[in-house]
C-alpha cells in the first residue's frame, strides 16, 4: 500500500512539474503581453484573456487524456498485471523520444516570436560577451535583418489607435494554446490508467492548476515589469526535462506497480 501511495504521489507530481514548467515556454505567456501593448489592456484583462486561453489549452489536453483513458482502463481490465509492464515501456519510450529530440537539436522549436523579442530586449547585451560583430557572417546578418523586420511590424502596430478588434486578438490567442495541447502532458496520463476515472480526475485537476498558475503567473511577472526572466531555457531544454521525468515515472510504474 504504501509503495502504491508513493507511484501516486510520484505520478501527481510529475504531473505538475510537466504542466507548470510547459507553462512556463514563452510561448505560453509572450503572445499575452505582446497583444497587451498592442491593444492596450489593463492588467485584469490581460491576465483573464490568458486564464481563458489556458482553459483551453487545457480542456483540448484533457479530450485526448479521456481517449488514452478510455483505452487505457479497458485494456487493464483485458490484460491485468501486464499492463504496469506495457505503460511503463510506453513512458519509457517517449522519454527517449523527447531525449533524442533534445540531443538531435529539435526540442525547442516552438515558436520563434520569443526568441525575436528577447534578441531585440537585450540586443545591447552583445558587446558583453567580447564577440566581434564589426563582420558577422551571412546567415547573422540575415537573422538580425529578419528579426529587426518583425519587430517593426509589432512597433508600427503599437502605433496604431486601435491596431485590430479585441475579438480578432483575443480569438486569435484562443486558437492558438487550444489547438496546441500539452503534448507531454499526454503519456502521464497513460501512468495513471491503473487508478482509473479517479486518477484521471486527479491528473485533470493537476493539468488544470498547473498550467493556469504557470500561464498567468509568468505573464503577470512580465506585465510588471519583470522582463528580463531568463525563462528561454526552459525551452531550450524542455524535451530533456521532459523525457528524463517520462523515463524516471516509467520505471517506477513497472518497479512498483505490477
Amino acid at each position: 500500500m504504501a509503495a502504491t501511495n508513493g507511484v501516486i504521489l510520484t505520478v501527481a507530481a510529475t504531473g505538475f512539474t510537466v504542466a507548470f514548467f510547459h507553462a512556463a515556454i514563452p510561448t505560453h505567456w509572450l503572445p499575452f503581453v505582446l497583444a497587451s501593448r498592442a491593444q492596450r489592456w489593463s492588467r485584469t484583462k490581460t491576465l483573464a484573456v490568458t486564464a481563458i486561453a489556458g482553459g483551453g489549452h487545457v480542456l483540448f489536453t484533457t479530450l485526448l487524456g479521456v481517449f488514452i483513458a478510455w483505452f487505457g482502463i479497458a485494456i487493464n481490465e483485458r490484460i491485468g498485471n501486464l499492463f504496469p509492464w506495457i505503460a511503463g515501456a510506453a513512458l519509457i519510450v517517449f522519454g527517449l523520444y523527447y531525449v533524442f529530440r533534445q540531443l538531435s537539436g529539435k526540442g525547442h522549436g516552438h515558436s520563434h516570436a520569443a526568441h525575436e523579442h528577447s534578441h531585440h530586449d537585450h540586443g545591447h547585451e552583445h558587446s558583453d560577451h567580447g564577440h566581434d560583430y564589426s563582420h558577422p557572417h551571412p546567415h547573422e546578418r540575415a537573422d538580425h535583418a529578419h528579426g529587426v523586420a518583425n519587430e517593426m511590424k509589432h512597433l508600427h502596430a503599437l502605433e496604431q489607435p486601435n491596431p485590430t478588434s479585441d475579438w480578432v486578438a483575443i480569438g486569435s490567442l484562443l486558437a492558438l494554446l487550444t489547438f496546441s495541447p500539452c503534448e507531454g502532458f499526454l503519456p502521464v496520463y497513460l501512468s495513471g490508467i491503473r487508478y482509473g476515472w479517479m486518477g484521471f480526475a486527479l491528473l485533470s485537476a493537476i493539468l488544470a492548476g498547473a498550467t493556469l498558475t504557470g500561464m498567468v503567473i509568468f505573464t503577470w511577472l512580465t506585465l510588471i515589469g519583470l522582463e528580463k526572466l531568463k525563462l528561454q531555457i526552459l525551452e531550450k531544454y524542455e524535451s530533456g526535462i521532459l523525457g528524463g521525468a517520462l523515463c524516471l515515472l516509467g520505471v517506477l510504474v513497472i518497479l512498483f506497480e505490477h
